[in-house]
């Protein structure tokens, strides 16, 4: 019985680690080294915001109006709609606007096929000339101040990406969206903690912006979100988080939603464990290796790891003594509480929040599938409760 009673340890450390135990941890390390990353405002390099958009023609007039209202000198400042196949009215609204606005600097790129939004934004940096790339999603409204925020940190020259805040707007009144806003305030702290101290290990595809000469052709299956911190790290350069650029989206306001959305961001859940067998150099690496095992790894594993953890500990009940009885019901009765959730959509704060947590395990059990099947694809539906 001893292999299990490892097998179960290991498993309970890595979802402790990755949920409690490296959140802490970085707590700690922010006390001890205090370091922060600096601005200069008076940076102003040229800039492109790059807005993809796949059939957005509920926002898209907003999300331009957005756009141009910025607080940066219009004379930098360049704008192109990255349109994924649209099919229903956006080009349309975008070119009308385009119309209306022969001012301001304006294009759109019409993908001719429905490749995602990460070809999308490939074809589209080609036509991009400014130094700064600054991209964006259809339905995510900008701070006045956003874009000088977001270049105020290149002026560090070992910066190649910044990646900016996104607010949920809808968290107070909605549980499915305040659940996430609970665990995506977490993250930011994260984010925050790992940005001063040396870089992020993933960014945020709402607001973000990279220096032009760094941006890199991925392939459209994965995201500029997980992959590009990753690549300037290995690189040794930086990505880092502004907290003061900040968005603001609607998170989603029905599970089914959300649950699609968590299914969509494991489409490479499997490739992103260890995407790279050079981050497991800490002493090349440095800080990076640590924070990549612990945001990133440890999450990445929770699909197995709660399987792992539930099975071993019932071999265990069955042939030990009563205390792993008692920790088996303990993770059973979790489960089972998740189940009363989602049947009766609970308001209760602690079943809400239980029910949420096992409704991202799930999804990555989702996304898992989808790729050993062949089903995972660049393209999803967007999930029409956050727009």
């Amino acid at each position: 019985m001893l292999i299990f009673k490892v097998i179960f340890y290991i498993a309970v450390f890595i979802i402790f680690w990755a949920m409690i135990g490296y959140p802490i941890s970085l707590v700690i390390l922010k006390k001890l080294l205090k370091k922060e990353n600096q601005k200069d405002y008076s940076y102003e390099p040229t800039v492109t915001i790059m807005v993809v958009a796949h059939n957005e023609e509920k926002v898209i007039e907003e999300k331009l109006e957005n756009i141009i209202s910025m607080d940066y000198p219009s004379e930098k400042i360049d704008y192109i709609v990255a349109s994924d196949y649209s099919t229903d009215r956006t080009d349309e609204l975008v070119e009308q606007f385009i119309s209306e606005h022969t001012e301001k600097r304006i294009r759109i790129h019409k993908s001719i096929n429905h490749f995602g939004k990460t070809n999308a934004q490939n074809e589209s940096q080609k036509l991009c000339t400014s130094e700064i790339l600054i991209m964006t999603d259809a339905n995510a409204i900008f701070n006045k101040d956003a874009v000088k925020e977001l270049v105020s940190s290149f002026s560090d020259p070992s910066i190649a990406y910044v990646s900016g805040q996104l607010r949920y707007m809808n968290t107070t009144n909605n549980e499915t969206a305040n659940s996430e806003g609970f665990y995506w305030k977490l993250d930011l702290m994260c984010r925050q903690i790992e940005s001063g101290i040396q870089t992020i290990t993933a960014g945020n595809g709402a607001i973000y912006a990279v220096r032009n000469v760094d941006y890199r052709i991925i392939s459209p299956i994965e995201c500029h979100d997980s992959s590009f911190p990753v690549i300037y790290a290995l690189e040794k350069k930086r990505a880092i988080y502004n907290p003061d650029a900040i968005a603001y989206e609607k998170a989603g306001e029905i599970d089914e939603d959300e649950f699609k959305r968590k299914v969509r961001m494991n489409r490479t859940i499997l490739h992103g464990i260890m995407p790279d067998a050079r981050i497991l150099n800490v002493f090349n690496y440095g800080w990076f290796s640590y924070f990549y095992f612990g945001h990133r790894t440890c999450r990445y594993l929770l699909w197995i790891m709660h399987l792992v953890a539930l099975v071993s500990n019932i071999i265990l009940a069955v042939s030990c003594s009563p205390f792993w009885k008692v920790l088996a019901c303990i993770q059973l009765l979790l489960y089972l509480m998740a189940i009363i959730g989602w049947c009766t959509k609970s308001n209760n704060r602690i079943v809400r929040i239980v029910s949420y947590y096992c409704m991202t395990v799930i999804a990555q059990w989702k996304g898992v599938m989808n790729i050993i099947t062949g089903k995972s694809k660049p393209v999803w539906e967007k999930a029409e409760s956050t727009r």
